[in-house]
């Protein structure tokens, strides 16, 4: 694992994001209006699954960023070394009126194989790994109690343990402008 440069753990700022989502045009920053919850959840590389969450009714916003790691507001490169910690992740904001969190979890399990590790396919390392933040106590025991589900149903089937990790409340970080949304800014049909 390659480490991250001394200058790297100087004092860090936050890194600027554009002022709406390009495909739903609200805002990525909080304060968010009041009643919507949030969660985040790592399943690969972030463009694709920032894609997947954005189409969901009831998805207020989301952003792509990192969490997981070591050092505020690292940098895509930073990430990518292996030398932080970090996962690639989607933060999603939702109405729970009109989607649960249940929902959203199986839209996480369903969406990638949280058996690789530090890995989604092709791509390898620690920032592709399978991880959800619980934002409450309540998310919490919801995503625990959602991978003993999961894990049951995957062990019949003769498929390897998930190594999906779970944690509570951690720090989210931005992605730089260039990743928020990508797929609908870069995307060619």
């Amino acid at each position: 694992m390659n480490a991250v440069a001394p200058e790297s753990r100087q004092r860090r700022i936050p890194m600027p994001v554009p002022e709406s989502h390009f495909v739903i045009g609200t805002k990525l920053e909080p304060p968010f209006p009041a009643g919507l919850e949030t969660a985040v959840f790592g399943m690969g590389c972030f463009w694709g699954v920032e894609k997947r969450f954005w189409q969901i009714q009831g998805v207020h916003t989301t952003a792509v960023g990192y969490a997981g790691g070591s050092l505020e507001h690292p940098t895509y490169k930073e990430v990518c070394s292996g030398g932080t910690g970090h996962a690639e992740v989607v933060l999603v904001v939702f109405d729970p009126d009109i989607v649960s969190y249940e929902e959203l979890l199986k839209v996480f399990w369903e969406g990638h194989n949280p058996t690789q590790g530090f890995r989604q396919g092709y791509d390898i390392g620690s920032q592709y790994r399978s991880f959800i933040i619980a934002s409450s106590n309540a998310q919490l025991m919801q995503a625990q109690a959602s991978r003993t589900r999961y894990e049951e149903q995957l062990s019949p089937a003769g498929q390897d343990r998930v190594t999906t990790e779970i944690a509570g409340a951690s720090p989210f970080y931005y992605a730089e402008e260039k990743h928020q949304q990508y797929l609908a800014k870069y995307e060619r049909n």
